[in-house]
């Protein structure tokens, strides 16, 4: 890792933070790496802080420094803020089905080391996913979903993830998560959409896209909330497309586009670089 600890802050934006900050890291040691801030007067004049720093011979952030940083900045502010080690590896669990160019794409970045997490399992509804996770030495479980059977497989899907795990990601899982699942891990499901929400919904959107003769496709990658679809989103991108393309060509590039925005999602989020504020996300690229 380039640093041992980040610091995320959000609050109401006033003269001193970033000097109350920065005075506080050097005066326990701590040499700033890397720094980066966003203000604004349209979310309600709101201050939003990414701070990369390390510690005297790399140690992680104890309790002490929190409690320190907590009475002396972050109270006198009113912040909004987490001190995370960033020596550790955050562990995350995929749900995918039938489709997989996404959740291969994950396994694929992990393994290169592009993606510094540890990949504690894949869960799935359709057994087929099975080779996937295993050419890539991760755990599989084969939960299948029906109607009658949704919340006994949730209760399975609650016992793999079990209490350690930071991410859940949605590798085009075709499930809607129940709310009271949703609600233990808030902002930390992380879904792909097919589309550049809002956009058209059902299950076949690239051929309600060509029936339109849209000129843009794209994706989102969003955190899940108990509203469907509806959560903060952490990344979208889209490509143009002419008459020329048929239904076929519009589901390549889809998958092509869902892919990348998948995966910088992640990678975002496991780097600390996501803050969410209400139904928006402020993200350090």
């Amino acid at each position: 890792m380039s640093c041992s600890a980040r610091l995320l802050i959000q609050c109401a934006d006033q003269p001193g933070i970033v000097a109350a900050v920065t005075r506080f890291l050097f005066e326990h040691a701590a040499n700033v790496t890397h720094l980066d801030q966003h203000s604004t007067e349209m979310t309600g004049g709101r201050f939003y802080m990414r701070v990369e720093f390390q510690l005297p011979d790399l140690e992680p952030p104890d309790a002490r420094l929190r409690a320190a940083f907590d009475a002396q900045v972050g109270q006198p502010f009113s912040m909004h803020w987490s001190m995370i080690d960033a020596s550790v590896r955050k562990r995350m669990v995929i749900f995918a089905s039938r489709t997989e160019h996404t959740l291969q794409e994950l396994l694929w970045r992990q393994a290169r080391g592009d993606l510094a997490v540890d990949i504690r399992a894949v869960i799935s509804n359709h057994a087929e996913t099975e080779e996937h996770a295993r050419r890539f030495d991760v755990p599989f479980w084969h939960i299948p979903v029906t109607p009658e059977t949704k919340a006994e497989a949730e209760a399975q899907a609650l016992e793999v993830i079990g209490e350690e795990t930071d991410l859940i990601v949605l590798a085009r899982y075709m499930q809607i998560l129940s709310p009271a699942l949703v609600d233990r891990f808030p902002e930390r499901i992380i879904n792909i959409h097919h589309s550049f929400l809002p956009a058209f919904v059902g299950a076949d959107p690239y051929r309600q896209a060509y029936e339109r003769g849209v000129k843009l496709i794209g994706a989102t990658a969003h955190y899940v909330t108990s509203e469907l679809d509806q959560g903060p989103i952490i990344e979208q991108d889209v490509a143009r497309v002419t008459h020329r393309d048929a239904v076929d060509d519009l589901r390549a590039m889809g998958r092509d586009i869902e892919r990348r925005v998948l995966a910088r999602a992640v990678h975002w989020h496991v780097e600390d670089r996501v803050i969410v504020s209400g139904h928006r996300t402020v993200v350090f690229r």
